[in-house]
């Protein structure tokens, strides 16, 4: 079963909030709702779930490749 629920935890400030993951695209980009950086994957991750999230995106946990 696919976890859709993330905590993204924003890399500026360490503020934690819980998201729901899109299942139709990826998420490039993110704004934290605190200090309002944006935030983008880090390099070798394929959206922000996955470098900042408690869970991967929906693809990774499926065994896909993200965003194909």
């Amino acid at each position: 079963m696919t976890v859709l629920l993330s905590v993204l935890t924003c890399p500026s400030c360490g503020m934690r909030t819980e998201e729901t993951m899109p299942t139709d695209a990826c998420q490039f980009f993110w704004e934290c709702p605190s200090c309002r950086t944006v935030s983008r994957p880090r390099q070798g991750d394929c959206c922000v779930y996955c470098s900042y999230g408690t869970v991967p995106c929906p693809p990774i946990q499926d065994g896909k490749a993200c965003c194909s």
